[in-house]
């Protein structure tokens, strides 16, 4: 097999029903959203234990006498270090032993769930890629492949994180005792030793980094095991280096020129939209090229063919595609939106009043988030964040609901608390409502989404619904989610261009 085809395999697979294969990466992309549910009811659980034992009694009277606002850099260190001091006693109060226990849970239990789920989705993304690859249904063929290969994927997953850390303390032990033994007779020759231990260190983990890379998608293509997929790996790159070295300098590089990128526009302020286009696009080309190689290896490769339709027109069909599915969404699942408003009219609520104990003494202003605003970058990151915001939120309620519910009531608790702290509240809704009217209507559709694919994620589980209605639903979320990029991307140029502007010529 050629690279040409390979390549030419990945871009016809991404054209051709991507619906059929991103709903495996949004997914992934949900991981986050998932795990942080631990830290959610890490925090209520905080919250309540504080409540009982009495000590957010007071908090307010001793936050009443602190000036929140640090002092200025000019002012030098003591000034600081005195403006510090106010809040020991708060300090004190409210971080005991259990409350670090809690937190130190929190953290491992977030930490563990991410890692488990982050591999385990991407036994399903493995899965999928291989059978769209071979022209056969993905979403279907991920579906399978999570409950069929993720304990192998977990294996591997161990077993490179052991081999990493053998290779590691193996060679630094030696690298150290090399070192001390060599200082005395001579200390540059002990240098030299050391960083030559330190190159090999680096190669001997980028061989096994480059071994594990392909391991998993032999896994999926062979149906082979953890050690067998590593020794089909290695026999992989043995008879194709050139299939495999281009994989390898396609991937480094690739992901040396997002980091690029996106360090540019950090400086700019655009963080999220980095992140959305590495989701939908790069990690799945990623895959489905290694998929490619490998499976052009074992000649179990026979992709879609190419869109007849140009990238523009079939563009435009799937802007029209998405805002019907999300209309017709909509119009058939009143239920769920009608819960989903009141349940953020609810928690918005809820905000406002654990707010108002210390209103007036902690105080947030929109004019100073403004501050520094500029327009085309704000734009872009307010739509590249709200839409990563709608897309974990709807893929995370598979994890049956409990994740977009918890999305939804934090939001709203939020929002409602920063709208109490507000110093200029008349400022604050002038600013929201031009691009609120778009922004607002799509996070609570991605939130009923999410609902609704948990109650569908439930229902799969108990066996009332099969692997290919499952798979429907995802690939419904897909393009309800296309049309709720729409309204965001219409509410990131509001908010971008209009929202900060208009009103001043009202004051």
């Amino acid at each position: 097999m050629v690279l040409s085809d390979a390549v030419s395999a990945v871009v016809a697979t991404l054209r051709r029903r991507p619906s059929d294969l991103l709903p495996l990466y949004l997914l992934g992309a949900a991981v986050p959203a998932i795990a942080r549910v631990f830290l959610f009811f890490g925090l209520l659980i905080g919250y309540a234990y504080l409540e009982a034992t009495g000590r957010l009694e007071g908090l307010t009277d001793q936050l009443a006498g602190i000036d929140t606002t640090p002092p200025d850099p000019d002012a030098g260190d003591e000034a600081f270090e005195e403006w510090a001091l106010q809040f020991e006693p708060i300090v004190e109060q409210v971080v005991t032993l259990p409350i670090v226990a809690l937190a130190a849970a929190t953290i491992v239990a977030t930490i563990l769930t991410i890692l488990v789920l982050y591999v385990v989705v991407s036994a399903g993304q493995l899965a999928a890629c291989e059978a769209r690859l071979r022209n056969e249904r993905g979403t279907a063929a991920g579906i399978a492949g999570v409950r069929r290969y993720s304990l192998r994927f977990l294996g591997l997953a161990i077993f490179e994180f052991v081999l990493w850390w053998v290779a590691i303390l193996a060679i630094g032990a030696f690298a150290l005792f090399a070192s001390v033994a060599l200082a005395i007779a001579s200390p540059i020759l002990s240098v030299l030793v050391a960083l030559l231990l330190m190159l090999a260190l680096i190669a001997v983990l980028a061989v096994v980094r480059a071994l594990f890379a392909f391991a998993p998608v032999a896994v999926v293509v062979d149906d082979a095991g953890i050690l067998r997929s590593l020794v089909n790996t290695a026999g992989f790159v043995r008879r194709r280096p050139i299939d495999a070295g281009f994989y390898y300098v396609i991937s480094v590089g690739s992901l040396l020129a997002i980091s690029v990128v996106s360090s540019l526009l950090v400086m700019v302020e655009i963080v999220a939209f980095t992140s959305l286009v590495s989701v939908a696009i790069l990690l799945p080309a990623l895959d489905l090229l290694k998929t490619a190689l490998y499976g052009g290896y074992r000649d179990r490769l026979s992709p879609p063919p190419s869109p007849e339709r140009s990238v523009r027109t079939q563009f435009r069909d799937g802007i029209r595609r998405g805002w019907s599915e999300m209309i017709a969404f909509v119009r058939e699942t009143p239920g769920i939106h009608a819960l989903v408003v009141v349940l953020a009219v609810g928690s918005f609520w809820v905000g406002w009043r654990l707010a108002d104990p210390v209103a007036g003494e902690i105080e947030t202003s929109i004019a100073a988030r403004l501050e520094g605003h500029v327009a085309p970058a704000a734009a872009l990151e307010f739509f590249g964040n709200n839409w990563l915001v709608a897309i974990t939120t709807a893929y995370g309620g598979v994890a049956l609901v409990v994740p977009a519910l918890a999305s939804l009531l934090f939001n709203g608790v939020m929002m409602g608390s920063l709208s109490r702290l507000e110093v200029e509240p008349m400022e604050l809704l002038a600013f929201v409502v031009p691009h609120g009217i778009f922004e607002i209507p799509a996070i609570f559709v991605a939130s009923a989404l999410g609902l609704w694919l948990g109650v569908v994620g439930w229902r799969t589980f108990r066996g009332r619904l099969d692997r290919e209605e499952f798979a429907d639903a995802l690939e419904r979320a897909f393009w309800v989610l296309v049309g709720v990029g729409i309204l965001l991307a219409i509410a990131g140029f509001v908010e971008g261009f209009v929202s900060p502007y208009y009103y001043q010529f009202f004051l």
